[in-house]
């Protein structure tokens, strides 16, 4: 049955990339285009971070950064605009000042947009905005694997006595059963930590761990074997906490560590996971303050064009018809 061409993003070569839409890669709105298969959507909170503030506005930062990005991925052999309606959702409305009413309000954002068949890649916003579309997730796919890349935990289990923060999502998750806890993988941890108890917690809640320090003994296309073969066949939930690079590729984030991934590896990572299940993905704690010539904000959007391009591939594989 012949379909309408997806819209895609204004073209670069008609109108130059400094004007133009203010949307990620210069794509449609979601209400200029009748339903869309993948959304961008923006979760501008960050009344959950513990050390620098500011990734309230990341999202429109990683959209400024994106207006380089072009139609097709040769590293994927996919032009992902043009396969599946991508379109940009814009911002959700959050509660700047009520953690509990805040995570309620992204969840029922999200489900509106889920619940009609739109899977979400999510720019963050604090890491907190994760737990929110785990728990809509789970109500679509069940248990989830988190695939969590991050050079901290993210599975303490208070701040000050709060249970929802930027640094607590994934332990609350796991308290309620949204995770599978022989699928779940971090990606990149290290620095220190508050006691060796944090470590043994995270793996009693499901979590195994490919450490930012064995990226630097080990070969890349080990650790994705390794990487792929804790998620099999599962749904999974992409998790990119951007202090998973090292400051000199993301210095614009709250909570930086020294030591970290680089771009190009980060960017192959995702694109190993292309033919897997891909449900939904976030890219979170982008803190533009603290940028450098959108060092952070380029790192972050390629690392939604990827997720997008992946994440395209995969819906058009689960709505195929069976010949």
């Amino acid at each position: 049955m012949e379909t309408n061409r997806p819209v895609g993003p204004v073209s670069g070569t008609e109108v130059p990339r400094y004007a133009g839409p203010a949307t990620f890669a210069r794509l449609p709105r979601t209400d200029q285009v009748g339903k869309a298969d993948l959304a961008v959507i923006g979760a501008p909170f960050d009344s959950g971070v513990s050390y620098r503030p500011g990734a309230r506005f990341g999202p429109s930062h990683i959209r400024q950064s994106s207006r380089l990005l072009r139609p097709y991925n040769p590293a994927l052999d996919r032009s992902p605009f043009g396969i599946v309606q991508v379109a940009d959702a814009g911002d959700m409305v959050i509660n700047p000042f009520d953690i509990t009413d805040a995570v309620g309000q992204i969840q029922e954002q999200a489900g509106a947009l889920t619940g009609a068949g739109t899977r979400l890649v999510t720019l963050g916003g604090d890491h907190t905005v994760a737990l929110p579309l785990l728990r809509d997730l789970h109500r679509h796919h069940g248990e989830l694997a988190v695939l969590h890349f991050d050079a901290h935990l993210d599975t303490w289990d208070t701040y000050f006595g709060a249970p929802v923060t930027h640094g607590t999502p994934f332990r609350r998750a796991s308290e309620e059963g949204l995770l599978d806890p022989e699928g779940c993988l971090h990606v990149g941890i290290r620095g220190s930590v508050y006691a060796k108890e944090d470590l043994t917690d995270d793996a009693r809640l499901g979590f195994q761990q490919l450490t930012s320090r064995q990226f630097a003994h080990e070969r890349l296309d080990t650790l994705i074997e390794v990487m792929l073969r804790r998620l099999g066949d599962r749904p999974v939930y992409v998790s990119v906490d951007i202090d998973v690079l090292d400051p000199a590729h993301a210095p614009g984030t709250g909570t930086p560590e020294a030591g970290g991934l680089s771009s190009r590896e980060l960017l192959e990572l995702l694109r190993a996971l292309d033919g897997r299940n891909v449900v939904g993905a976030d890219v979170v704690e982008v803190a533009p303050a603290y940028d450098h010539a959108e060092l952070t904000g380029v790192a972050a959007s390629h690392v939604t064009y990827e997720l997008l391009t992946v994440m395209a591939g995969g819906h058009v594989s689960d709505t195929t018809p069976a010949r």
